[in-house]
């Protein structure tokens, strides 16, 4: 397992941006395959976007988040990043990031490593 801290959550109009930060104080965090999760309220928590440890190959969940959000690295900094635009309020949720040992993986139940999760409110 390695720590995880996510930043950047808070409130935002609809049509707005925001970006999100992991971090993590543990210098394998840059051999982790990293994923960000949300958890909207009364929700099950689903998959939004992940990259690979090389930060060359992402992926994205269904057209809900497509075109909008994006996931980024910078291991050089031991940090990643979800880049979301055009936000609206059914993005609003808990967001998590993730890191997993061998793959960008969907379910969450891959995931050994979690933060505690940065809140964002997207308000109509």
């Amino acid at each position: 397992q390695v720590p995880l801290v996510e930043s950047g959550g808070g409130l935002v109009q609809a049509g707005g941006s925001l970006r999100l930060a992991c971090a993590s104080s543990d210098r394998t965090f840059s051999a982790r395959n990293v994923a960000w999760f949300r958890q909207p309220p009364g929700k099950e928590r689903e998959f939004v976007a992940g990259v690979e440890w090389t930060g060359t190959t992402t992926y994205q969940a269904d057209s809900s988040v497509k075109g909008r959000f994006t996931i980024s690295r910078d291991n050089t900094k031991n940090m990643v990043f979800l880049q979301m635009n055009d936000l609206k309020p059914e993005d609003t949720a808990v967001y998590y990031c993730a890191a997993a040992r061998y793959l960008v993986y969907r379910s969450e139940r891959e995931y050994d490593s979690w933060g505690q999760g940065t809140r964002v409110t997207v308000s109509s």
